[in-house]
């Protein structure tokens, strides 16, 4: 039987209900599995890089025989290089020392996700070198990390989220595991489990939030919206304590009459009461499996994203430990902009990344499947939605402050327990952001 993405909203929702017990229980389990796959070390000590300097520094007064004649002009012209050659060749050495990691990041450089592999994890595997390897047992893959054709000096390990990790959230792992170097983290994860796991978002390579609520256009052909299903009092299945659900409800976009959260990540109820009912999912997922994979559905759904009907927030940042940014920010100022140039690397071309992904669901072997279409499906999909884009500034990546605190306030008024005057810098930043990578 094909399992679904709907289990990854089931994943995420119990983090929450796991993470109490995790932070407010001292006799919480914190045993996780750890790899034994030999990486090659990092060829320098971070606390190094800040004192790099380029060597290529020539003394203008230094004569070559014209007068007024500097060492370039002399390299220029025994060479038949002229000015504009050097300069290019001096961005070209700089483009090659930014690719260059093995300075200032460590080895293997960890990265933990959410769920199993999937194409919307695509940039994370895009920089994943025809090198790689896959641990089974612990559900990690690790290779080369590279950027383009550039092997950048270092080995990139990422690890399998959701039930790999007991349903434990990004940040809590981080807490727990603290060889981890970034994670997925959601903002309104960073806004509900701060005071116990700080983080702080250094890039965003999603710009909308897949989350989803479906319906059956047959059934509600007059529905269009989230608040269309509010206004006729349709029944929504959801699981349990979602963060959407409490804002849409205290928004009154929903009403708390009509929320059914005994949803447990199956098509079965959905199917069988013949889209009677709403439901929540994701659209780089739903639509293609009741479509194509589901055989006793077989036809279109319609859905509005979490994030057009008003929560807009980031899904699957990448965030660090708060208490490890200072010793991770060499390495982060250059790699969240190779980050960037992956995003826009996998939506130009997503076949070899997909591919990984694909030969690691097959080489886990657990009950997640991810087939070929669905890889297909969830990448066109990210880009005919904005799932994968610029924010409104032309910059891929980076974190719209406002959009945050807005998500912040949202999330506040709806009654989750929140720090006091807690804020967009409080969780996030865009000092590493490159500003001149976007679409």
């Amino acid at each position: 039987m094909r399992a679904s993405a709907w289990v990854k909203a089931l994943g995420a929702l119990s983090a929450l209900v796991l993470l109490a017990a995790a932070c407010g229980d001292d006799d919480t389990d914190t045993t996780t599995p750890t790899t034994t796959t030999t990486m090659k070390p990092a060829s320098g000590d971070m606390d190094d890089a800040e004192g790099m300097a380029d060597e290529n520094v020539v003394d203008d007064d230094m004569a070559t025989g014209d007068e007024g004649m500097t060492d370039d002009d002399a390299i220029a012209d025994d060479e038949g290089m002229t000015e504009d050659d050097m300069a290019d060749a001096d961005m070209a050495s700089n483009d090659m020392m930014s690719k260059d990691l093995s300075e200032v990041c460590p080895s293997p450089l960890i990265i933990q996700t959410d769920w199993f592999p999937e194409s919307e994890h695509g940039a994370m595997y895009q920089m994943v070198a025809s090198d790689y390897t896959i641990d089974a047992s612990n559900q990690v893959t690790t290779g080369s990390l590279i950027i383009g054709d550039t092997d950048t000096g270092i080995d990139i390990e990422i690890r399998a989220g959701g039930p790999a990790i007991g349903f434990a959230s990004g940040s809590v792992q981080m807490y727990i595991d603290r060889e981890i170097h970034l994670a997925y983290i959601s903002t309104d994860g960073s806004i509900i489990l701060g005071d116990d796991t700080p983080t702080i978002a250094v890039v965003a390579p999603l710009e909308k939030n897949p989350q989803i609520i479906q319906w059956d256009p047959e059934t509600y052909p007059d529905v269009s919206s989230i608040a269309d299903l509010g206004e006729k009092g349709i029944v929504v299945n959801v699981f349990g304590g979602g963060t959407f659900i409490d804002v849409f409800v205290n928004e009154g976009v929903l009403s708390a009459d009509q929320i059914d959260p005994s949803y447990n990540g199956s098509p079965t109820r959905f199917i069988a009461e013949e889209g009677a009912i709403a439901q929540q999912g994701f659209a780089s997922e739903s639509p293609y499996s009741y479509e194509i994979a589901y055989e006793e559905w077989a036809k279109p759904i319609a859905f509005e994203l979490i994030h057009d009907a008003g929560l807009r927030l980031y899904s699957q940042t990448l965030a660090v430990r708060k208490d490890n940014l200072e010793a991770l920010r060499p390495c982060l100022e250059r790699f969240v902009p190779i980050v960037q140039q992956s995003v826009l690397d996998f939506a130009a071309d997503p076949a070899r990344a997909n591919a990984i992904i694909i030969d690691a669901v097959e080489t886990i072997d657990s009950f997640w499947e991810y087939s070929p279409g669905l890889a297909d499906f969830s990448v066109q999909t990210q880009k005919d939605l904005g799932l994968i884009g610029n924010g409104p500034d032309g910059i891929v990546g980076n974190m719209d402050e406002d959009r945050i605190n807005e998500v912040i306030d949202k999330i506040t008024a709806a009654g989750f327990d929140v720090t006091p005057g807690l804020r967009f810098e409080d969780i996030a930043t865009n000092e590493f952001i490159d500003e001149s990578i976007g679409f």
